[in-house]
């Protein structure tokens, strides 16, 4: 579990959130995160000052500037931090806990902050236990090497193999480019195990369709 966070009641109510189409966060994964506008540049100025909490969530429609938010997002703690010689923030965000949109609150400040609700995800600050079914693991790794294959793309096979079944499963989820509906999916879902099956039926799906171009538009 995350040092300092064993349950939702220490979590905050109110966090700053990075919307970014096409980029998740999940408990105990780490994203790494190129800053570079100006009020994100603001937002972890301030995090680092703080608690070192962002939330990140996909946007949902609306105008480019101002776009709805996703129901559900991630909040994530910032555990590497590098300022590089142009200005630009390159850090890594470790998952924490999934959180419930409540209501986006009027601010001062030039990011957004949201009111969240992380009482239906307190599952996400122990590691999952579950015992992984190993025929479970060789679905999904036939189905990502079809679809790494109609790609020419290859991943590390010895350690998609060896890796803990959550590592795997929220590293590849995180890290593929998914559609922004495939993403929203597979952040929710509740468990390691929901979202293996999830993870296996989307790239079962994306491999079979010829029209597919496994590109994802990010904001």
């Amino acid at each position: 579990m995350a040092q300092g966070y064993v349950r939702v009641a220490d979590l905050p109510q109110v966090i700053p959130v990075f919307p970014l189409a096409g980029a998740i966060v999940l408990p105990r994964g780490q994203l790494p995160l190129n800053i570079f506008e100006p009020r994100y540049l603001n937002m972890i100025d301030d995090a680092m000052g703080g608690d070192r909490l962002i939330g990140m969530v996909q946007p949902s429609g609306g105008a480019a500037s101002l776009p709805s938010l996703s129901n559900v997002g991630c909040v994530g703690r910032i555990t590497s931090f590098a300022e590089t010689s142009d200005g630009r923030y390159l850090i890594t965000l470790t998952g924490l806990c999934r959180w419930k949109l409540v209501a986006e609150l009027p601010t001062s400040t030039p990011y957004r902050q949201v009111r969240a609700d992380f009482s239906p995800f307190e599952i996400d600050l122990a590691p999952d236990a579950e015992v992984e079914d190993p025929e479970d693991r060789t679905v999904l790794l036939d189905a990502l090497h079809r679809w790494l294959e109609r790609r020419d793309m290859d991943v590390d096979w010895d350690a998609a193999r060896d890796a803990p079944a959550e590592a795997l499963v929220n590293s590849l989820a995180m890290a593929l480019p998914f559609e922004i509906a495939e993403k929203q999916a597979l952040l929710e879902a509740r468990t390691v195990a929901d979202r293996l099956t999830a993870l296996t039926a989307v790239l079962s799906i994306d491999a079979a369709d010829p029209d597919d171009d496994a590109e994802t538009t990010r904001q």
